[in-house]
């Protein structure tokens, strides 16, 4: 499940045949000169998201970071964001602010104050089709263990999946899965602590979701990096036009009928 940043991006994942789309939270704030550190308010990301739930006819998963306050808070956003088009919310049980889930000095908040929050998320909901998604960040601020009780108390909390952050090992994925009984996602961002793994692999270890949450914006801003270096230096764009997306192949991708 790649991550989308805006509605184009999230068109072209749904282009390429995947069957769902992520609405990344870094990906949101990065795109918009932010780091990911839940500085968007819930009221932005609704509205930046409303776009992409617009563009797209596949399920979308919006990432609400720490659900943007308390339990009531959490209910708002379910209610907000189910009202809006979206399949599924995830929240994490991470301090605010938040920090990226693979960089260090990340803190948790206390696991029965997380699993309020998955119980009033799960309960907002008007349609159990509507999935709540319980992420742990306690592997990379304490231990596997902790992780794998905190997923169990998420669960009994009402999380339909359970998201375990930054863990450091395919051991410790295998471990976590034979531990928690829940459908479980995964999280293959690059240069982070978790190793790179294929979709089979995944699948072998008990891992039904995937994201891939930066893929698309961290090749996109490469190559925008460097085309414009190239258009620096050499005073003309000529030599990047088969690097480009045409006139043609935009339209087709945002439905655009120039003859109408």
């Amino acid at each position: 499940m790649p991550g989308a940043f805006n509605a184009a991006s999230a068109m072209l994942i749904e282009k390429a045949g995947f069957e769902a789309v992520y609405i990344s939270g870094a990906g949101l704030s990065n795109s918009n000169g932010l780091p990911d550190a839940g500085l968007l308010s819930r009221e932005e990301v609704l509205r930046l998201s409303s776009y992409i739930l617009k563009a797209v006819s596949v399920p979308a998963v919006i990432d609400a970071d720490t659900g943007f306050g308390g339990p009531q808070d959490a209910a708002l956003t379910v209610k907000a964001f189910e009202e809006a088009g979206a399949s599924a919310i995830q929240i994490e049980d991470q301090e605010f602010p938040k920090r990226c889930g693979h960089l260090p000095g990340k803190s948790v908040i206390p696991a029965a104050e997380f699993a309020e929050k998955v119980r009033a998320a799960a309960s907002a909901r008007s349609s159990k089709d509507f999935q709540i998604i319980a992420r742990t960040d306690a592997r990379g601020a304490g231990t596997l263990d902790e992780a794998i009780q905190r997923a169990t108390l998420y669960i009994e909390a009402g999380a339909d999946i359970i998201f375990p952050e930054a863990l450091e090992t395919r051991e410790e994925f295998i471990e976590f899965a034979r531990a928690v009984k829940a459908p479980l996602m995964a999280n293959m961002t690059e240069f982070g602590k978790s190793p790179y793994l294929t979709m089979d692999d995944w699948s072998e270890m008990g891992y039904s979701f995937v994201l891939f949450p930066m893929t698309a914006f961290r090749t996109g801003m490469k190559a925008m990096e460097e085309a414009l270096s190239e258009l620096k230096e050499k005073g003309t764009q000529k030599g990047l036009l088969n690097r480009m997306q045409t006139r043609e192949e935009l339209y087709r991708l945002i439905k655009y009928d120039i003859n109408k």
